[in-house]
């Protein structure tokens, strides 16, 4: 059992949740978590290597789907790592400075993603309403210091929080109410005062999260007034097919991040259950659905994929 009120330095050891009330079903839910992990990185992956190996897809819009991709991995591969070793039995002990790492990846690839949305957004803007602008504006030596300047933007504002932990005693429990490691879940355990933390946290949300999403709506709202005049209805609306994909990618990543920090701050007496449940989606949901989607919408990426499921029937095609 893990211990519940002994002061906790940061050499000292946290302790993981699993599924709460289900710890001897552990292996069996370990199935389909593990499942659903992989189909996420088959999907990332293939996206990554078929933007590498088609020429015809080294354009901006293909630039930012792969950098989403690599996002969506690095977001959910410090978290799955924790949760299988919790489900398979393994070890439920994280140390404190192993802890603090895997929260500062998490939150700064949630960020990044984040940035990499509002980036994306922009790229629509610019092929809808400057198209023959496109290939000028948005070169690939711009789009590598919009990559950079995204994870710098993420990381940066973490380092004080990240700095603020190390000076803090952990005396009220060691067991953190997630498989993985969150800031919101370890301020709570902290016997000092987390003011700053909290007042802190909101503010980068809101500078990171808030400002990115006010992005995408204010482009979103010059493509709009855009397609609408275009003159043609069948114009508008392969105008607006380019960017049914991004949209769709865009609710995936903010709706489950808004449930789970409504979540932690407005119902921390609701069920353990609900906390996992919100945590789980929000990391793994991105990464499995985002390649289905653009797979589905995107018509070069689908046929990308059809090609490394069945390379042998597309050149006897092409013959």
């Amino acid at each position: 059992m893990a211990p519940s009120n002994s002061s906790v330095s940061v050499s000292s050891t946290f302790y993981l949740t699993g599924i709460p009330g289900y710890e001897e079903f552990h292996h069996w839910i370990s199935i389909p978590f593990c499942l659903i992990y992989i189909i996420g990185v088959t999907g990332n992956c293939s996206i990554l290597h078929i933007v590498r190996t088609d020429p015809k897809l080294h354009e901006p819009m293909y630039y930012f789907l792969a950098m989403l991709s690599l996002t969506d991995m690095a977001m959910s591969l410090p978290a799955m790592v924790s949760l299988f070793r919790v489900l398979w039995s393994i070890s439920r002990e994280i140390q404190f400075n192993i802890c603090v790492v895997q929260m500062f990846l998490i939150h700064t690839f949630s960020f990044t993603e984040s940035s990499v949305l509002l980036a994306m957004a922009l790229d629509r803007y610019v092929a809808i309403c400057h198209p023959l602008r496109y290939a000028t504006i948005l070169t690939p030596k711009l789009i590598a210091k919009i990559g950079i300047a995204a994870l710098l933007r993420s990381a940066i504002p973490l380092i004080p929080l990240l700095v603020r932990l190390a000076f803090f005693s952990f005396c009220r429990s060691h067991v953190l109410s997630h498989s993985y490691c969150l800031h919101q879940d370890i301020i709570r355990l902290a016997c000092a005062d987390i003011r700053f933390n909290v007042i802190y946290g909101m503010v980068v949300i809101l500078m990171l999260w808030g400002m990115d999403s006010l992005g995408i709506l204010i482009t979103y709202v010059f493509i709009l007034h855009s397609v609408l005049r275009i003159a043609s209805r069948e114009g508008r609306l392969k105008a607006l097919n380019t960017c049914a994909s991004h949209i769709c990618a865009v609710l995936i990543l903010y709706v489950p991040m808004i449930g789970l920090s409504i979540v932690h701050r407005f119902a921390k007496h609701s069920s353990p259950f609900v906390h996992i449940f919100m945590a789980h989606i929000y990391l793994m949901v991105p990464p499995v659905l985002n390649p289905i989607i653009y797979s589905v919408k995107t018509k070069q990426i689908r046929q990308g994929i059809f090609h490394l499921i069945c390379p042998h029937k597309i050149n006897s095609s092409a013959m």
